[in-house]
Parts: C-alpha cells; sequence; structure tokens
C-alpha cells in the first residue's frame, strides 16, 4: 500500500472511522484520521500489542483496554460518546456503573472477551473437590440489567453536551426557545442583514464576547449567537452602569434597541437589556474588561 490521500483497509484506532475517504496515509507508516484529527503511527501500535483498527467490542473491552476512571466513563455516557454500543445516555449511564464497579476476588481472574467471560484456569481444578467454581464458566454471558431510567430529552441532552465539552453538535440552544420568542417579537441574527436601519428591534442569544475597550469611552460591546449567526450589541455607559449585574452574570440575553448599520457592520444600540430564563447550560464567554 503506498503513500496517497486514502488509505484502504485501514480504520482509525481512536474513533473507529472505517470510511476510506476520511482516512489519510501521510506516509507509509502515518496515517490521519479527518473525522476526529487522531494521527497515529502503525509501527507505535504494533510495539505496543495492538494492531490498527480494532475496534471496542462492547463496554467492558473498552474499560479493560483503556483503563478508563468512572468519571471519565460517566462523561462519555454524558456527552453520548458510548451510544456506539447500542445504548441511549441514560442506559450507558446505567451501563457504565456496572461495568466499573470491582469485580471481587472470585472473579478476578476472570477477563471478557467478545462480550463474554473467559477463565485463565485459576478458578477450576482437574479435581472437582478443589475447584472453587463447581460449574463451568466458559462462554458464561452477563445479563445487563435494564435501565430503569428515561431517556434524556433533547434540552437534557444540550446541557450534558455544554457540561462535558463545552459545545453541541445538536441544534444550538436558541432553536429549542425559537418558537417562543418569535411569538415575543425576537428577531434571528440572520435576520436583522434585511431590516430597515434605525428601525427599533428585539434581539436574543448566547453571550460569547463581552469587551470593554479602554479606548471606547466605557462603551461595552457583546456579541450574541443563535442558530442563524451573531448579532453585535453596543451598550452605553449610562446602561451598562445601571444593568451590569445583568450584562455581566447572565449567559443569555434579550436586547430591545435601535438597528445601525456603520462601516458595513450591522449593530444593534441597547436601550433595553434583561436576562433570558429557561435555559442552564454550563460555558464560559470570552470577557475582556
Amino acid at each position: 500500500m503506498g503513500v496517497g490521500p486514502h488509505a484502504d483497509n485501514e480504520s482509525c484506532p481512536k474513533c473507529g472511522c472505517d470510511d476510506a475517504s476520511m482516512i489519510e496515509r501521510v506516509d507509509p507508516d502515518r496515517c490521519f484520521c479527518n473525522n476526529c484529527s487522531h494521527d497515529w503511527r502503525e509501527s507505535t501500535l504494533e510495539s505496543e500489542g495492538q494492531r490498527s483498527g480494532k475496534k471496542f467490542t462492547s463496554l467492558d473491552d473498552l474499560v479493560a483496554r483503556t483503563g478508563l476512571h468512572r468519571d471519565e466513563l460517566v462523561t462519555l455516557a454524558d456527552i453520548g460518546a458510548l451510544n456506539a454500543f447500542g445504548y441511549d445516555r441514560r442506559s450507558a449511564l446505567w451501563q457504565a456503573e456496572r461495568a466499573i464497579r470491582p469485580s471481587g476476588k472470585l472473579f478476578e481472574n476472570l477477563q471478557f472477551t467478545n462480550g463474554n467471560l473467559q477463565s485463565d484456569g485459576d478458578l477450576q481444578s482437574d479435581d472437582p473437590s478443589t475447584s472453587l467454581c463447581k460449574f463451568p464458566i466458559v462462554n458464561c454471558e452477563l445479563p445487563e440489567a435494564d435501565c430503569p431510567l428515561k431517556p434524556m430529552t433533547e434540552a437534557e441532552r444540550l446541557v450534558a453536551d455544554y457540561a462535558g465539552m463545552k459545545l453541541t453538535i445538536g441544534r444550538h440552544p436558541m432553536a429549542l426557545r425559537r418558537e417562543e420568542l418569535a411569538m415575543r417579537g425576537v428577531l434571528r441574527a440572520g435576520d436583522l442583514q434585511s431590516v430597515r436601519r434605525g428601525r427599533r428591534v428585539r434581539v436574543a442569544g448566547m453571550v460569547i464576547t463581552r469587551q470593554r475597550p479602554g479606548t471606547a469611552k466605557g462603551f461595552v460591546f457583546l456579541t450574541l449567537e443563535d442558530e442563524t449567526g451573531i448579532a453585535n450589541i453596543i451598550v452605553r455607559p449610562d446602561l451598562f452602569a445601571r444593568d451590569r449585574l445583568v450584562i455581566v452574570e447572565e449567559q443569555f440575553l434579550i436586547i430591545d434597541g435601535i438597528l445601525q448599520n456603520q462601516d458595513g457592520v450591522t449593530s444593534v444600540r441597547a436601550e433595553q437589556v434583561q436576562g433570558m430564563r429557561g435555559v442552564s447550560i454550563d460555558f464560559d464567554a470570552h470577557d475582556f474588561y
């Protein structure tokens, strides 16, 4: 197999991607996965006793081969990274607790192979009177307990994504409130370009930046993000002084103001600021005061 844009018959040892169009062979011994941005050398994998592209066959196999700690496994389950094993997020959390539970002395010499328990022979002997285990245990499957928890709602998945990764590949938080916001006259950021300059508008979004340059004479500049883009907000010094707590601490804001366009940049000159309740996610804005 020569060097080329794609690596045939290869799969990523990190994410398991086996799409030939996503696996790039950088040199004869090195590959790169465009799906998860992981690169690896086959010689390194082989020296560690691993084969390139070997996938995890079960949750128990994942724990056995990676040595993940409880908090790491719980985070993976919470953000949906274990759904490939056939679980929803809450079921994965339930099974994760089972997978990392200490097995006790009786099962210390057992290992999982393709989801089945295999013995190394220490628990059984030719003499039935000295055997620790009176029954064959090879190929003994442990039943998975049914999860009594309901699957996460979309809002709960969103909260879990931001708690575990500070981002989401699902819908933007504002998209979940769009119908309600539209009834309150809130425009999307992407709609501002078509609105007449000087018109009073109402916008809302996630605060991703707060800036107060030393040369701006006390003006504060906010960037609100929604599912369609960003809206630039200008806050007067007196308004910032009056609503400082809301502007600084609220993660989501609703802004009433006047639309303006200067030097080709569309922004909203704020006249009223209020927090938007009902969305609670864990993320950090880029604040520069």
